[in-house]
């Protein structure tokens, strides 16, 4: 503890938005936590976008959930991609910031506790290895891997594979999302025990058109999934 007191007096807590001095490690000082739109309240079931309403309670949809089918059961997510919480997904994603999984990690299960179930597996969305080795990691394996320790969950980080190297989908429309992620995605046969008649979870750093996540769905569906549900840090939402 004494070193503890010492450590923190050379190098005091940081915000992980702004570098702003907080109480706490791996937390957002109050401007940024003010700042950040955290989901709650009344929510889409399949994808997690915040709705308008006052019974949280009651299964609903948003319009692109209704327009679109999707092939998992449910859906959370723990931010919406905007403003700090946009920064944080791309600092997560882009700059270097793995330390961002773990307060995320909290956030997360935060949504998506509910949907824990006894034979549940956390599974994340997966690169294509030259993405992969050009970033040095894997964004929704991060938070996969801490979503599991903070769950108590067990994580098959390679339980995906995806041999098909895609373009970068920013700014496509959502068929041509959809195209781009077809057959981009399938299962590591040799992690089929991890999946085979288990609940699975998918994770990834954010939604968008949903097209990379139902790429994953069809391959965790394939390897035996019993039943599959998502999970991510942001969903990119129209109001936002």
């Amino acid at each position: 503890m004494r070193m503890q007191s010492v450590i923190r007096a050379i190098y005091p807590a940081q915000c992980v938005a702004c570098d702003a001095q907080t109480e706490s490690e791996f937390g957002l000082c109050g401007a940024c936590w003010r700042e950040t739109r955290f989901i709650g309240g009344v929510i889409c079931d399949r994808c997690g976008t915040p709705l308008p309403g006052d019974t949280p309670d009651e299964m609903l949809q948003c319009d692109d959930c209704m327009k679109v089918a999707r092939p998992w059961d449910h859906g959370r997510a723990a931010l919406v991609y905007t403003g700090v919480g946009r920064r944080l997904v791309l600092g997560l994603k882009h700059g270097d910031r793995t330390d961002l999984a773990r307060p995320a990690a909290h956030w997360m299960a935060r949504v998506v506790r509910p949907l824990v179930q006894a034979d549940s597996v956390l599974v994340p969305v997966p690169l294509h290895w030259t993405r992969r080795v050009r970033r040095r990691y894997n964004q929704a394996a991060l938070l996969a891997l801490a979503l599991g320790r903070v769950l108590e969950v067990p994580t098959c980080a390679d339980a995906l594979l995806r041999p098909k190297k895609t373009k970068p989908l920013e700014g496509h429309s959502r068929d041509a999302r959809f195209a781009a992620l077809s057959g981009a995605i399938t299962n590591n046969p040799k992690r089929a025990g991890a999946i085979a008649g288990k609940s699975v979870l998918l994770v990834d750093d954010v939604m968008t058109s949903g097209a990379t996540l139902a790429a994953a769905t069809e391959a965790a569906m394939q390897a035996g999934a019993r039943n599959v549900s998502i999970v991510t840090l942001a969903r990119v939402a129209k109001d936002a």
